[in-house]
């Protein structure tokens, strides 16, 4: 055990029989030097270096985490579309290449066309033996497409499947899709001013069909969009708008 001392200890006078001794002070007590283990230690650089980074690295987490993401519609540009005026005109009154240039005023359908897709012309030949009144596709891939056909002499529709497989009997490609069709789809509907629309899905192995057959002013009008498997899987909304764009307009 350490033993105590008081202050008197350090500071008491001396008497010695020597004479001239010199008596002196004992000297106060140093305080002893910090030990390494409580000297503070600054931080180097390279420490405030690494957590820097890592405050910046998570507060840009952060910042994506709660930012709010892009929707697919905003990733990709939105689908525009231009309005086509069809006349059904018959082969002998057929224009020739290009049609009627006034085609808005004599009009009897309508149809959306999306933005980029080529007009393909239709000769007196093709419409007088299939009876195809215009045409569009994709320039990009040509067998995706749309296009109205009619027929005269029409007053009303016959049952669904009797149409379809009349429509069938002048389109090769339809006979084709519907041989290889995994599924058909038919429904009837009618527009606000009570004309009845006949509407079919074809879902074939390698294609998709939407068609829409009406009748009015004594014809029978068909709108077709067709488009390959990939083709349909990537451009589904469009497809489905153009398909439901179609209708006929005029007096009845």
């Amino acid at each position: 055990m350490a033993t105590m001392f008081s202050p008197s200890t350090f500071f008491s006078t001396t008497t010695s029989n020597t004479p001239n001794t010199t008596i002196t002070s004992p000297k106060p007590p140093q305080t002893p030097p910090p030990s390494k283990s409580h000297l503070p230690i600054p931080p180097s650089k390279p420490l405030l270096t690494t957590l820097t980074t890592a405050l910046t690295a998570t507060a840009a987490t952060a910042a994506m985490l709660t930012a709010t993401p892009p929707s697919l519609a905003d990733s990709t540009a939105a689908t525009t579309y231009q309005v086509y005026y069809g006349t059904a005109a018959s082969a002998s009154n057929y224009g020739g290449y290009g049609g009627n240039s006034n085609k808005k005023d004599s009009a009897e359908y309508v149809y959306d066309v999306p933005d980029g897709w080529k007009e393909r012309l239709v000769s007196k030949v093709e419409k007088g033996t299939n009876g195809t009144d215009s045409e569009f596709y994709n320039p990009k891939k040509k067998s995706e497409k749309e296009y109205l056909t009619f027929l005269s002499g029409f007053r009303q529709l016959a049952p669904k499947d009797l149409v379809l497989n009349n429509l069938a009997l002048s389109d090769v490609n339809l006979q084709d899709l519907l041989a290889s069709a995994d599924n058909v789809k038919s429904e009837e509907k009618k527009d606000e001013k009570g004309q009845v629309y006949y509407v079919y899905e074809i879902d074939g192995v390698a294609a998709h069909s939407l068609i829409s057959v009406t009748c009015a002013q004594n014809k029978l009008y068909a709108h077709f969009v067709n488009a390959p498997t990939p083709e349909w899987n990537r451009d589904h909304d469009m497809l489905k708008h153009v398909h439901e764009s179609f209708k006929t307009i005029g007096s009845f």
